[in-house]
């Protein structure tokens, strides 16, 4: 029963950075119309939109980046260490963008600042990926593996409807100047929040091969095909 509980802690902890991480990456796209104006000089709308959509680019040519950097750092300090470090960026990326000034106050700093959060965001959802999916497989039991693998998909779906879910809110509840203000800003802080309590939660599951079989004795997604 202990190591039962041990490892569906692992498995919900292996899953759930992975619902943050894309709640705060979908929540700079359902968001952007409030906050574009807030980064770039006031005046022409589409291009604040430009401008806001080029940062959201960026984010995403950091992906391959974090995750081979990622990779690498959960091969040689485990794989509960980079989920860590992956969730730890996103709360930092967050933080952030949250509390970063407009560009009145700042001027050019503020997309710069902006453009910083949104790399660090980068890094954080690439190295994500991979480190949580090799995680949950080898988390899982042998006859369950598929299944607990699949919640890395479910719990993206799952970030993404959060992320709808707290837009709607937040417009139901603010004004449209409330939420070109400061509303936006609350999305952000809730998504810091929530990786850094999946940030703590990761910090006591189980490293990888330390519950039930090690990796190592653990044939690989084809051994059954190879005779292995």
């Amino acid at each position: 029963m202990a190591l039962e509980a041990k490892r569906l802690r692992a498995i919900i902890g292996g899953s759930a950075g992975n619902l943050v991480e894309w709640y705060d990456w979908y929540a700079y796209t359902s968001l952007s119309l409030y906050f574009a104006a807030s980064f770039f000089p006031k005046g022409d709308a589409t291009a604040q939109l430009l401008g806001t959509s080029a940062v959201f680019a960026i984010g995403f040519f950091m992906r391959p980046i974090g995750a081979y950097i990622m990779g690498r750092y959960a091969d040689s300090h485990g794989r509960k260490a980079g989920l860590a470090v992956s969730v730890g960026l996103m709360c930092a990326g967050s933080l952030m963008i949250a509390f970063v000034p407009d560009y009145a106050s700042i001027g050019l700093a503020a997309p710069i600042i902006l453009l910083l959060a949104r790399m660090i965001q980068g890094l954080s959802v690439g190295g994500e990926y991979g480190a949580s999916a090799t995680y949950l497989s080898e988390m899982a039991t042998r006859q369950h593996r598929g299944f607990w693998s699949s919640f890395q998909y479910v719990t993206l779906i799952g970030g993404q409807l959060t992320s709808l879910a707290v837009t709607l809110i937040l417009q139901a509840l603010l004004t449209k100047a409330e939420m070109e203000s400061f509303g936006w800003r609350i999305a952000f802080l809730l998504g810091a929040a929530l990786a850094f309590g999946v940030y703590l939660l990761r910090r006591g599951v189980a490293e990888a091969g330390s519950v039930g079989a090690p990796p190592k004795d653990r044939p690989g997604p084809g051994a059954g095909a190879l005779g292995g």
